[in-house]
């Protein structure tokens, strides 16, 4: 008999919903967020409201200034610089612990991860594709099972972490476009050195894979002026 779920409360609902319009640019950087709009809208309590915005405050998602409100928070050329080698480091460590520890079942989710992204990816093409709330959450698998056999709980929750304030960025940089970027092949090739277990060329690969997620970002008009 299958366990039910548990019930998510309306703070959940709220937190979830907000960084979703973080993410998918409709609440874009700077942006003044209205709790009072956010409830109509969301069709939640204001005490909802306000306590997934103190969380997503605490994830970095959001800031809180005197007399001015939530807002959300601002990008710059610096601070995406530091997240990207930040999370380099930090998929390095967990990606090499994977390697140590996973077995069948992890090399199976990584294989299965990555023909999915790859299927999404090719309908209808691959720049509209990565622009599809279906592919993020592909990709999103993908880089998690790629740590997903990591056993330091420490590293995986800082990892996550890192992860959602990069994929902020990263979907920055999806309309700028790049036809030089071959996506695939950076996947494919980073696969291929976890899958054998090789720690130097999977850090390489990430290395390889994120550096060129910021250098596209940095030509943003939204970074042009910082």
């Amino acid at each position: 008999m299958l366990t039910p779920l548990p019930k998510r409360t309306q703070a959940e609902i709220a937190c979830d919903s907000i960084r979703a319009e973080i993410l998918d640019g409709r609440l874009p950087p700077g942006a003044k967020l209205n709790i009072k709009a956010l409830e109509e809208r969301f069709g939640l309590s204001l005490g909802a409201v306000r306590e997934a915005l103190s969380r997503l405050g605490a994830e970095g998602m959001v800031v809180c200034e005197s007399h001015r409100g939530y807002h959300v928070s601002p990008v710059s050329s610096g601070e995406l610089l530091d997240l990207t080698h930040a999370r380099i480091e930090m998929e390095s460590l967990c990606i090499a612990q994977a390697m140590a520890q996973g077995e069948v079942e992890w090399e199976t989710r990584i294989v299965a991860a990555a023909h999915r992204m790859e299927r999404l990816q090719a309908i209808p093409s691959e720049a509209e594709a990565r622009s599809t709330p279906a592919w993020n959450a592909a990709h999103g698998e993908f880089h998690e099972a790629l740590v997903s056999a990591c056993s330091n709980q420490w590293l995986l929750r800082m990892r996550h972490m890192l992860y959602r304030q990069s994929e902020r960025y990263r979907r920055l940089s999806v309309p700028l476009g790049n036809d030089e970027r071959d996506v695939r092949a950076e996947h494919q090739v980073l696969m291929d050195a976890v899958l054998r277990r090789d720690a130097e060329a999977a850090r390489g690969a990430i290395e390889v894979h994120l550096l060129a997620t910021a250098q596209i970002i940095l030509k943003s008009p939204l970074l042009q002026a910082d």
